[in-house]
């Protein structure tokens, strides 16, 4: 079989909800040279003025939409797949992470890396990280997820902050200041590393910035989930800009 000429060392299948504007360009300004994402949308209508019951009710329908968007991204016949949202990645602890991964395995018939999984792999990456800081644009029952299964991993959670967007596309209109102010805030925990879950906030890049100004690792979701995908089907560049897990590990 011949190899794709521009993927020529891996296509990427990435999946994410319709109204996420933030995953996709994050995830191709990561890309390196012979690799290729392509992307496939979960349909999302974008609720309006959500609440810790329409949050969850709008995940649901993420959820609904997950299997015809894997349908879809495979007739590109892509070498792998990659989660471009976390929430449902993080619901009911490590087991329920495990069962949400072994379906879209046997669905698709591929590998996959998800938020979950890669940021708990990229805490270890750290030596010594014990202690977690995390900040979302979720609804406080979503962090209670994610809480859950960043404790079912080992580790020990002392500050969270959600941010209750009004929306799922007004997630991505957070501006950069406030990102900024409120990882300085987690760092004021005895955190050894803070996290940014919630894949259209955009701190790929302002999280390398704020390395420098915390002294400590601040990971980024869409970070961590593609360098998963990287290091996971043996791609090892080290690439610049987005903080050291990218540039070191």
């Amino acid at each position: 079989m011949s190899t794709d000429i521009l993927g020529w060392r891996m296509k990427f299948g990435v999946l994410g909800p319709s109204t996420n504007t933030v995953v996709q360009p994050e995830f191709d300004a990561m890309r390196p040279p012979g690799v290729t994402n392509h992307f496939s949308r979960i349909y999302t209508p974008n609720s309006q003025a959500m609440s810790n019951e329409s949050f969850m009710a709008g995940t649901a329908l993420i959820s609904a939409g997950l299997v015809d968007a894997v349908k879809s991204v495979l007739t590109c016949e892509p070498d792998y797949l990659v989660m471009g949202m976390s929430a449902l990645t993080f619901y009911g602890g490590m087991a329920g992470s495990l069962r949400f991964k072994q379906d879209l395995c046997d669905l698709s018939g591929l590998g996959v890396s998800m938020g979950s999984e890669s940021t708990a792999a990229a805490l270890r990456a750290f030596s010594g990280v014990r202690k977690v800081a995390f900040l979302s644009p979720y609804y406080p029952v979503a962090n209670a997820e994610v809480r859950r299964y960043l404790t079912d991993s080992g580790f020990e959670v002392v500050k969270d902050v959600c941010l209750q967007c009004p929306s799922w596309t007004a997630i991505a209109k957070v501006p950069q200041d406030r990102l900024r102010q409120e990882i300085i805030s987690l760092a004021a925990s005895d955190a050894d590393a803070i996290v940014q879950v919630g894949t259209n906030l955009c701190m790929a890049e302002l999280a390398d910035e704020l390395e420098a100004t915390v002294h400590r690792p601040v990971i980024a979701i869409n970070t961590a989930t593609y360098w998963h995908a990287l290091r996971n089907r043996g791609i090892t560049d080290k690439i610049a800009g987005f903080g050291r897990l990218l540039q070191e590990y």
